[in-house]
């Protein structure tokens, strides 16, 4: 299974990528300014969509919860980034450097997903999409509190923690979201 799993990550990969350096080609490296709060707020409008249009059972605008779930991953992965460089002032990245960026975290991600699926015996495959939304939510608003610390935990994980496990349970989703297609 992990092999089915590891394959399935890296088609999530190539399509959040895609996406990723189209919009790096069209807008250049603008979230570059961003601070981190800004792009945990980002995640937050994404995941309450998705919560809302679970929640209503349907959308007025058309783009259904899978374009959220890309989004909080890669949104996600620009978070890592700017824990790492800290925001720029001006966009100062170019399309290559971020790719090199983006590969880096997903793998990390990854990396950690694979280390929790060996102990958890891959549970989220019996999770519902509902379920995953839920704790992405749960996972911002711890980031949030973090951020409202300063950075600091007494004995929690840190920011960088939380959103490569959003990384993953986005992924999680867009994952089943891809079976139920099939």
């Amino acid at each position: 299974m992990e092999a089915k799993t590891n394959k399935q990550f890296e088609q999530i990969k190539k399509i959040c990528l895609d996406i990723f350096t189209k919009k790096m080609h069209d807008y250049g490296s603008a979230w570059r300014i961003l601070r981190s709060s800004s792009l945990t707020d980002q995640i937050f409008i994404k995941a309450q969509r998705i919560r809302s249009i679970q929640g209503k059972g349907k959308q007025k605008i058309d783009e259904g919860i899978k374009p959220e779930f890309i989004g909080i991953v890669n949104y996600s992965v620009m978070g890592l980034v700017q824990l790492e460089l800290g925001h720029a002032d001006q966009p100062d990245m170019d399309i290559d450097t971020a790719a090199e960026k983006y590969n880096f975290y997903y793998d990390k991600a990854k990396s950690l997903m694979l280390d929790k699926n060996h102990d958890y015996g891959e549970a989220w495959r019996e999770m519902r999409i509902s379920s995953l939304a839920d704790i992405i939510l749960m996972k911002l608003l711890r980031i949030k509190q973090i951020e409202d610390n300063k950075g600091q935990t007494q004995i929690s994980e840190g920011i960088d923690a939380n959103y490569y496990d959003i990384i993953n349970y986005a992924v999680f989703a867009l994952i089943k979201l891809e079976l139920e297609n099939q």
